[in-house]
C-alpha cells in the first residue's frame, strides 16, 4: 500500500462560513507582521471538475510557504509502505475472514469484487486497512482523481516555482489514530465504510457543491455527522490532531512571511476546529471570496 492509503483520511475536506456572496474555503488569519491562510482541501477531485475556488490562487500567490498535513514534497512512499506492512497487517496465524466472521466477510468480499479489489490481497490486512482500500477504490471508480486533489495541484505549483513546502505531522502521526482503534471499533469502521458506499456519489456531489459555494453550515453537516457519532475515531483523527497543530499555526503567525496551510475541512470548523481555537486566542480571521 502506498500513498493511496492516505486518501481516505484526506477524503474529508473543508469548511467555510456563510456569506451573502459565494466564498472560497480559505481563511486569512492575521498575525502581528504577516498572514497565515487556512484552506480546506478536498483531497480527490474529479478530473473534469478540478479547478480550485478563487481564494486558493490569492492565498498561494501571497504566500512563500505551502504547509500541508503531510509534507507531500518530501513524502517517501517506500517508507510509508514499509510502515503499513509492519502496522497494518494482522498478527501471524490470523486472517481477515477469521476477524470478520463469515457473514461480514461475505459482504466485504462482494464490495471489494464490485470495485475490482482482490479479497485475497486483503485477507492478511487489519480491518481498518481494508476500509481504507475499499474506500479508495470506490472514489477512484466514481471518477475522483488523487492527482487533481487540492494538495497535489498546489504542490505541483510550489515545486515548479521553487516554493518551500512543510508538513504539520509525520506519516506515523497521521496513521496512529487508526492503528489505535480497538477491534470492535475497527469492525464498526468497516461496517460504516460498506454502508457509505451506497450513497458515495450523491454525497460527494453534495460536498463538492457546498465546498465551491463556501457554504460552511452545509459542509459541517455533510462532513461531521457520522464522525461525531463515532467519538473513538473522531477524537484521534480530528480533535487531537487539531490540538497538536495549533501551536505550529501560532508559530507561523509570528513569522515575517506569509504561509498557506492546507488541511481537511473537519479540522477547520465546528467545536474544536482550528478556526474556533484561533479565534479563542484573539486572532482576527476573515474568509476569502
Amino acid at each position: 500500500m502506498d500513498r493511496t492509503a492516505l486518501r481516505w483520511l484526506l477524503a474529508l475536506s473543508l469548511l467555510g462560513s456563510l456569506s451573502v456572496h459565494a466564498a472560497s474555503p480559505v481563511w486569512a488569519v492575521r498575525g502581528t507582521h504577516n498572514t497565515v491562510y487556512l484552506a480546506g482541501s478536498i483531497h480527490m477531485l474529479p478530473a473534469a471538475d478540478a479547478q480550485l475556488p478563487p481564494g486558493f490562487a490569492h492565498a498561494f500567490a501571497d504566500s512563500s510557504t505551502l504547509v500541508m498535513e503531510l509534507d507531500l514534497g518530501k513524502f517517501d512512499a517506500l517508507e510509508a509502505m514499509s510502515w503499513m506492512m509492519d502496522h497494518g497487517a494482522l498478527p501471524p496465524g490470523r486472517t481477515l475472514r477469521g476477524e470478520l466472521g463469515e457473514q461480514r466477510y461475505a459482504r466485504v468480499s462482494a464490495a471489494a469484487g464490485s470495485l475490482g479489489v482482490s479479497i485475497k490481497g486483503l485477507d492478511l490486512q487489519a480491518p481498518w486497512v481494508v476500509g481504507i482500500e475499499i474506500t479508495d477504490a470506490a472514489y477512484t471508480q466514481a471518477g475522483f482523481d488523487p492527482d487533481q486533489g487540492v494538495e497535489e495541484q498546489l504542490l505541483r505549483r510550489a515545486q515548479g516555482e521553487g516554493r518551500a513546502t512543510a508538513g504539520l505531522e509525520s506519516f506515523e502521526e497521521e496513521m496512529q489514530g487508526l492503528v489505535g482503534l480497538s477491534a470492535p471499533d475497527q469492525l464498526r469502521l468497516l461496517d460504516q465504510t460498506l454502508e457509505d458506499l451506497k450513497d458515495l456519489k450523491a454525497e460527494m456531489r453534495d460536498v463538492l457543491g457546498a465546498w465551491r459555494a463556501g457554504d460552511a453550515t452545509r459542509l459541517a453537516g455533510l462532513l461531521s455527522e457520522e464522525y461525531e457519532s463515532f467519538p473513538s475515531l473522531y477524537k484521534p483523527l480530528v480533535t487531537e490532531r487539531n490540538q497538536r497543530w495549533l501551536p505550529q499555526v501560532q508559530a507561523l503567525l509570528k513569522e515575517e512571511h506569509n504561509s498557506l496551510v492546507v488541511v481537511g475541512a473537519l479540522h477547520l470548523v465546528g467545536k474544536g476546529g482550528l478556526l474556533e481555537l484561533l479565534r479563542a486566542q484573539g486572532y482576527r480571521i476573515t474568509q476569502l471570496q
